[in-house]
């Protein structure tokens, strides 16, 4: 880490999986999370697709990644591509 990274204080850092790498240096990444039913206090599932920065086209649909927040880098991109954790098996390197 560099002293700029340091001074920033903690990013928020989240773990999808890659939905979507048909852009230029961009994925659609799918994060899951549990929330509680206000009724019936059962946790359930939701989902929120957020899209990413990938500057070296290295993330391929199905890999889970760690991405995360940054400035805006354009309309709807918030997020960085910080590590691939495993990719999926059977995909095709090019």
């Amino acid at each position: 880490m560099t002293n700029t990274e340091n001074n920033r204080g903690r990013r928020n850092e989240v773990l999808g999986t890659v939905v979507s790498d048909k852009m230029d240096k961009t994925i659609t990444v799918e994060v899951y999370r549990k929330v509680r039913h206000p009724r019936y206090n059962k946790y359930i599932r939701r989902s929120s697709k957020f899209k990413a920065h990938d500057e070296k086209n290295e993330a391929k649909a199905g890999d889970k990644v760690v991405i995360f927040e940054t400035r805006a880098l354009s309309k709807s991109k918030r997020w960085r591509l910080a590590k691939v954790i495993s990719h999926e098996e059977g995909a095709v390197a090019q």
